[in-house]
């Protein structure tokens, strides 16, 4: 048709003014097509044309906006896994003091059966070698003869919890034990509900 003008000068007009690729900036244009759905355009430089050259840099402003936005929440993103990965790590670690800890206190000399529940304390005699008994320093007075080294608890699981942090491990199995014997709440009917599926 008349007055149409061919795709190709159009794009080099809008070079010619020294306009940039946008793919160039950050950003892409959809490409042209001369008879979309099979149909000529009228006038493919009218509905293809770029328009005002500051909209291709917007456009690339926005490309980089979302490039920025995205970068900034895969590293928050990150953070918090990293952060969750220092506390199992410390976990890890206290998990496997605690294991060295207790084997080695299971091998301490004792010349009783210990039981789940009491408390020992752990004295060291002259020779070095260390012993677990049931008579504290406070029963001994001031005869203790040898040196208290520290008092454990041993729990039902044969793990050892260290005097001082007796009550805050009896406090914690408590709540424990209070969730695992609460009874489950079963719902009086198991039956499939289908009431209001029908309207």
């Amino acid at each position: 048709m008349e007055g149409a003008e061919d795709p190709g000068q159009a794009e080099g007009g809008v070079e010619s003014r020294g306009v940039p690729a946008a793919a160039g900036q950050g950003g892409a244009l959809v490409e042209r097509t001369p008879t979309p759905g099979g149909l000529a355009l009228v006038s493919p430089y009218h509905t293809h044309r770029v328009g005002d050259p500051l909209d291709l840099v917007a456009l690339a402003e926005q490309v980089q906006k979302a490039d920025e936005f995205i970068r900034a929440n895969a590293t928050s993103k990150l953070s918090v896994i990293a952060e969750q990965v220092q506390y199992l790590q410390e976990q890890a670690r206290k998990v496997l003091e605690d294991a060295r800890r207790d084997a080695d206190l299971h091998h301490i000399a004792c010349n009783m059966v210990k039981k789940p529940g009491n408390i020992y304390y752990l004295y060291r005699r002259e020779s070095g070698q260390q012993y677990f008994s049931i008579i504290s320093p406070k029963e001994w007075g001031t005869s203790c003869p040898h040196d208290f080294l520290g008092a454990y608890k041993l729990q039902h699981d044969l793990s050892w919890t260290p005097y001082e942090d007796i009550e805050k491990q009896d406090a914690t199995i408590s709540i424990m034990d209070k969730l695992l014997n609460q009874p489950v709440a079963l719902p009086p009917c198991t039956e499939p509900i289908f009431q209001g599926l029908s309207h």
